[in-house]
């Protein structure tokens, strides 16, 4: 009977050892069949100054030791650029893998109907469950994602209230918090992941941050950071050089004091002190119009060592603004990080980090973004999947916003919609080899043209690893010298009427990195620029962005096409 008993319990043990090993041979199997999440985190604004792993002047101030462990797990990318450096067509070119013309989202005043919202509807069809929180602005309902709480418009910094889904059409139903933006962002990413989706099924999250956008209104916990620190300063703050053309600078530089919003007093119209001292009301908001400014104000503008002490004033207050902005967002990166490793998901997420454009953080003494100039066009952009992505991997391939979206969908084992303009780059991360025949430029437009203070004129161009070439044709989209055509008059601070000099530049990104010297009437480089308006002429008629409903530009352009 004690035999009998013994060898009962051994058959008994072996076949529980069976059983353990089928069963975790089956979740094994499990797991390597399962779709992985996706995470896709964007920031406003957040530009690749504003990280240690981009390696600029602000790097050795530590200011994303988050995001920068999560870069470091996965592969960063070096040329990631932004088709237009602008909030809604930035979006718009993310959510739909489509350039301005196939879109339709020139400017702010775009939109993005639900028809139209390709990067969710394409998710769905892969068997995802499809979220999007925090900052949306591309007007219509984010209708074709599964779950949504997204900001109105820009959005509030303090005590944000969120549009979600409900009883009430949109944008009726509404759900108010009481915090700082990118804490109760996250917080409702959080709820959304632990409450909110089917555990069952893979998701695809796109968390979106307010932070860092103007005006900088960080969390008041981050008050003394950075607060006794000297924030290192660009040169080209105080010393524009060669930089820039006629059509920014006009005759005799008259043009700087209008064009470029500024962190000096440079720009009469609009400068940072008028956005960040917010309680100050003899400067906050103060801005000026074009109209107003009168002849004797347009003199060439003159940097003496009191206006150098009163611009690095105004820079070290706008940087520690910026950057405890930046420093919200990181805090609450480490939030999310945290969450997913506790609930076993961290392995099995990919997880994008970028922003939706770059940002001027004084360069040439320059705020805002919406140039083409590389602070400001250039998105950080990185990926983490150990699965497949190797850790410590770098490249300098050249991506852009529109490849965003294809290369989502095929890393969810999708194929790129023929609709998409955009490519998807997913080889790139699996091999950290850029394929011989992968895109040797990228084409950038800026349609606005001097809106909203900052006044940027309208220009398009094309960047190669190498070499950038800028054409200003300095002229809004509509044609406002017709006076049949209509436009939105009641936008303010706008100066769409007001036509500003046509110019080329052209800078050896080898030789001048930060763009110091226009270089476009050196002889050495005819060639080289000749190439590059070939280039031009092929990416605008690839891309469906040509000027052949828009003749009023292209006149401007046929007559300087080879000053």
């Amino acid at each position: 009977m004690k035999i009998k008993s013994i060898a009962s319990t051994i058959v008994f043990s072996v076949a529980l050892v069976f059983l353990f090993i089928s069963c975790d041979g089956k979740e094994e199997e499990k797991a390597r069949s399962q779709k992985p999440n996706i995470i896709y985190i964007m920031s406003d604004d957040h530009t690749t100054q504003g990280f240690g792993i981009y390696g600029s002047r602000l790097a050795a101030l530590n200011p994303t030791p988050n995001l920068d462990a999560l870069a470091k797990e996965g592969m960063i990318f070096d040329n990631a650029f932004v088709n237009n450096a602008i909030c809604v067509p930035s979006r718009a070119a993310i959510i739909t893998g489509q350039r301005a013309q196939t879109n339709g989202v020139l400017d702010l005043e775009g939109a993005i109907a639900p028809e139209k919202q390709f990067l969710p509807k394409e998710m769905k069809k892969l068997g995802y469950q499809t979220a999007i929180v925090g900052k949306w602005h591309l007007h219509h309902e984010p209708a074709a994602f599964d779950f949504y709480q997204v900001l109105p418009g820009q959005g509030k910094y303090y005590d944000p209230e969120f549009r979600v889904q409900g009883e009430n059409p949109w944008p009726e139903n509404v759900v108010q918090t009481k915090g700082h933006s990118s804490d109760m962002i996250m917080d409702a990413t959080l709820d959304y992941l632990k409450n909110k989706r089917n555990p069952d099924q893979p998701f695809f999250l796109m968390h979106h941050f307010k932070a860092p956008h103007d005006d900088f209104e960080y969390a008041p916990r981050y008050e003394d950071y950075l607060a006794d620190t000297f924030i290192p300063e660009p040169e080209s703050l105080y010393a524009i050089g060669n930089h820039g053309s006629e059509a920014i600078r006009g005759t005799n530089d008259s043009l700087t004091r209008i064009l470029g919003s500024s962190v000096s007093h440079r720009n009469v119209i609009r400068n940072q002190a008028m956005n960040i001292y917010w309680n100050d009301s003899t400067i906050y908001k103060q801005y000026r119009n074009a109209r107003d400014i009168k002849p004797e104000e347009y003199v060439k503008w003159q940097m003496d060592e009191e206006e150098r002490n009163y611009t690095s004033k105004v820079y070290q207050d706008y940087l520690k603004k910026y950057l405890r902005c930046v420093k919200g967002v990181d805090d609450n990166i480490k939030r999310l990080l945290d969450y997913l490793k506790e609930e076993n998901l961290l392995e099995n997420t990919i997880i994008v980090y970028t922003g939706d454009q770059g940002f001027m953080l004084g360069e040439h003494d320059y705020i805002d973004k919406r140039w083409m100039y590389d602070e400001s066009m250039r998105m950080p952009f990185f990926v983490r999947y150990p699965e497949r992505i190797k850790a410590a991997s770098r490249t300098d391939a050249i991506i852009n916003n529109t490849d965003f979206a294809p290369t989502m969908i095929e890393l969810a084992g999708g194929t790129t919609p023929e609709y998409m303009q955009g490519k998807s780059f997913k080889t790139i991360l699996e091999t950290g080899n850029e394929p011989a025949d992968w895109q040797k430029a990228t084409y950038y437009r800026y349609w606005m043209h001097l809106a909203h203070r900052h006044q940027n004129p309208a220009h398009f161009g094309v960047r190669t690893k190498d070499y950038k070439l800028i054409f200003y044709y300095g002229k809004y989209w509509v044609d406002t010298d017709d006076p049949k055509a209509t436009w939105n008059k009641e936008s303010g601070g706008n100066d769409f009427t007001n036509h500003t000099p046509p110019a080329w530049e052209f800078y050896d990104l080898k030789k001048d990195p930060k763009e110091m010297n226009n270089a476009y009437e050196d002889p050495a480089y005819t060639d080289t620029i000749a190439d590059l308006k070939r280039q031009l002429i092929t990416l605008r008629e690839e891309l469906n962005e040509t000027d052949a409903n828009y003749p009023h530009i292209q006149k401007v352009i046929d007559a300087h096409w080879n000053d």
